[in-house]
């Protein structure tokens, strides 16, 4: 009889314990991927690689520290890989010969008017936007946007996405030198990088 209950309470460890695993396999399934941390990765580095908001990561994760060797949940992210390549492309037209900050800076924008009630509601609409009969970014009227788009530009896209929400609200970016536009030019500067000014 001993030997009965003691089976009995085994067999309920390895159930308790399988039911464990799967809950937080399923669990991961539902809200993302799996990330094996390595050495020296923050929440900040991984989220610019995966180009995933870095609130998004930390929440998914329980704000928990990291450690290397350890699995962590990567969240979905809500824009899409052809969106992605798409900004990029937007990136690279705009902001070729700029620093790196400024590409950032240039898909930020992007971000910010996705966001904002004055601008269309997704990416794809925000960079094909047509205002006062005029393409709302010049490389899609040239047609530079279809030239593919260099690695800076696409690391640039990812690290935007992990900063949002923490930048200075841009909506705008011009550079002075060229710029027609008064209004734009009206709006007040949140920045200056490069030869591009960006305001809101």
């Amino acid at each position: 009889m001993k030997k009965f209950k003691k089976l009995v309470i085994a067999a309920g460890l390895i159930l308790s314990m399988s039911a464990f695993t799967l809950n937080s396999k399923s669990e991961a399934a539902t809200t993302g991927t799996i990330h094996k941390v390595h050495a020296g990765e923050t929440y900040w580095k991984i989220a610019k690689e995966f180009g995933v908001p870095l609130n998004s990561l930390m929440a998914a994760n329980h704000n928990e520290k990291l450690y290397a060797g350890e699995n962590i949940v990567l969240p979905y992210g809500t824009i899409s890989a052809a969106d992605k390549e798409l900004m990029a492309r937007l990136v690279h037209a705009e902001a070729v010969g700029e620093p790196y900050a400024g590409k950032v800076a240039v898909a930020t924008v992007i971000l910010n008017r996705v966001k904002s009630p004055d601008f269309p509601n997704s990416i794809r609409s925000v960079i094909y936007q047509i205002a006062n009969g005029h393409y709302a970014f010049t490389p899609v009227e040239n047609g530079q946007i279809n030239q593919p788009a260099d690695y800076a530009s696409k690391k640039a896209v990812n690290e935007a996405i992990a900063y949002s929400g923490r930048g200075n609200g841009s909506l705008f970016f011009y550079n002075p030198k060229t710029s027609t536009s008064s209004y734009v030019a009206s709006r007040q500067v949140t920045v200056q990088i490069g030869h591009h000014v960006f305001a809101k």
